[in-house]
């Protein structure tokens, strides 16, 4: 049912939230950029670094001018709007917070602030977390991401994460996440949602299982992720919702039989994977997944799927200390997707990240 009204309404709750969003995005970046020139210090990307400073492969590519930015924004916000006029979602779902807790939430994440610029500012960005339990854990995720306190390993880290991403993009970073429920509205149509499964693969502080929990109310979901302290996070989320099941474990070595699922996502988990990982993680979600099952991928913009971004890509590993998104950049995602029976189904750009749909193949072979 056409929810026009609802719509607008979302709509105009989606502007206020991005220019609330880019006003905190400004005033954090100014405290990050003084607390790091007080460590004296001045990292490669910063916003005063020269052109000649920069990475060579960033000074060598384009950047969005403002008329790119703010129509690949325009682009994204109308189409989160659609999914409230087309009936698929409730508006302002993402206004899930008191403005108290809100508050309380920017506040330890600017106190965090002054850590991180510090932490940007040394020359071991590698540093491996010492001060949280990380027996059995891969080496490559307990590092500090995002010069973060705590990594992803600690409850600090998990309670300020998602005001982290709403900064970091501006306020955009659940109008990207909800791009997921149109394909599982598609891959639900005609059906029963009480006899479909929904695996999101490092579900983190489950918002997008919140995000599918309200648009699809009887659909029976489950979430798992690396981190404990996440999956705490979650479970405060997602409250006493019946048909929600949380777990901790490795898009490695997902812990459910073979074709138990009919719709899996990920999202924003790749770029943050070695290149090996990336494809066993690929293989654990087509093996979870049933014969016709959904994939729904969410991630940051490759090269090339936006020329004109990708300069500020480019810059973005050496800005946020993410140390596996360079070669992500360039690695062929349909080529690991086809050789692991997930055929193309639908792709598209939202803001700075893609959407790829993907189906799995009757015999997971790879077909064209």
């Amino acid at each position: 049912m056409s929810n026009t009204l609802g719509a607008t309404v979302h709509l105009a709750g989606q502007v206020a939230k991005v220019g609330m969003f880019a006003a905190v995005h400004e005033l954090g970046a100014r405290w990050a950029k003084s607390r790091a020139g007080e460590a004296g210090a001045s990292r490669p990307g910063s916003s005063d670094a020269k052109q000649s400073d920069l990475p060579e492969q960033t000074s060598q590519r384009n950047y969005p001018n403002r008329g790119d930015i703010l129509q690949a924004l325009r682009d994204l916000i109308a189409r989160d709007a659609a999914l409230v006029s087309d009936g698929i979602c409730q508006p302002l779902t993402d206004f899930d917070r008191s403005p108290l807790d809100i508050a309380a939430r920017l506040r330890e994440m600017f106190a965090d602030i002054p850590k991180s610029a510090e932490r940007s500012a040394s020359e071991d960005r590698q540093e491996v977390r010492t001060e949280v339990e990380t027996d059995g854990l891969p080496e490559y995720y307990t590092q500090n991401f995002h010069y973060q306190t705590g990594g992803y390993l600690t409850s600090e880290s998990a309670r300020i994460y998602d005001m982290q991403v709403e900064t970091l993009f501006s306020g955009t970073a659940a109008a990207m996440r909800r791009q997921a429920l149109r394909p599982i509205a598609d891959a639900l149509a005609g059906k029963d949602q009480r006899r479909m499964r929904l695996l999101d693969v490092a579900c983190g502080t489950g918002r997008l299982l919140g995000e599918v929990a309200r648009a699809f109310p009887a659909l029976p979901l489950a979430g798992v992720d690396l981190s404990a302290a996440y999956i705490t996070e979650a479970r405060t989320h997602l409250g006493d919702r019946r048909h929600a099941t949380l777990e901790t474990g490795n898009a490695e070595a997902l812990p459910y039989l073979d074709a138990s699922f009919d719709i899996a996502t990920c999202c924003f988990l790749f770029h943050e994977l070695p290149a090996p990982v990336r494809r066993t993680a690929l293989a654990e979600m087509a093996r979870v997944l049933k014969p016709g099952g959904t994939l729904v991928f969410i991630d940051s913009m490759q090269h090339g799927d936006a020329p004109a971004f990708d300069g500020m890509l480019d810059a973005f590993p050496d800005r946020f200390h993410e140390p596996y998104y360079r070669q992500y950049l360039d690695d062929d995602l349909d080529a690991a997707m086809h050789d692991v029976g997930l055929v193309r189904d639908g792709a598209w750009n939202a803001f700075l990240s893609k959407v790829m749909v993907r189906r799995r193949t009757a015999d997971r072979s790879p077909t064209r």
